[in-house]
């Protein structure tokens, strides 16, 4: 946590809205290497607010960021593998897996693999949802 407030990180605060009144549910950061145009992503949400989509959201709301506001052109992340729901999470937002690290974590005390995942500039196609249309 120390690193991402620290330099130039893009963070952004995830809002839950079902309830009509925006109420925060957590972060999501953007850890930029500019001289390759890479980011680490990170996500953290409140327990209450997992499980329903929002991570999903945000985080391809993040990738949009990335691709389209900040001309990165991969975006990676490391994530446990016994957390399969963070990884289906991180599918469903338009990452893909790209490797293992062999017990480089841990998961309720135990050592675990960790999948990297990356998410390519080139692969997220279509309108940005945060820039408007261009006039023709």
């Amino acid at each position: 946590m120390a690193h991402q407030l620290r330099g130039e990180n893009i963070r952004f605060t995830v809002y839950d809205l079902s309830s009509g009144a925006p109420v925060p549910a957590g972060v999501t950061t953007l850890l930029p290497d500019h001289s390759v145009r890479t980011a680490e992503y990170v996500v953290m949400l409140a327990p209450e607010a997992r499980g329903r989509g929002l991570g999903s959201a945000a985080t391809r709301l993040t990738l949009d960021y990335a691709f389209h506001i900040t001309n990165l052109r991969m975006v990676w992340l490391k994530v446990l593998a016994p957390n399969t729901a963070g990884v289906r999470a991180y599918e469903r937002a338009g990452f893909r897996t790209a490797g293992t690290l062999r017990e480089s974590g841990y998961w309720l005390g135990r050592l675990c693999d960790e999948v990297l995942m990356d998410a390519l500039a080139k692969d997220f196609t279509g309108p940005s949802a945060i820039t408007p249309p261009l006039a023709e």
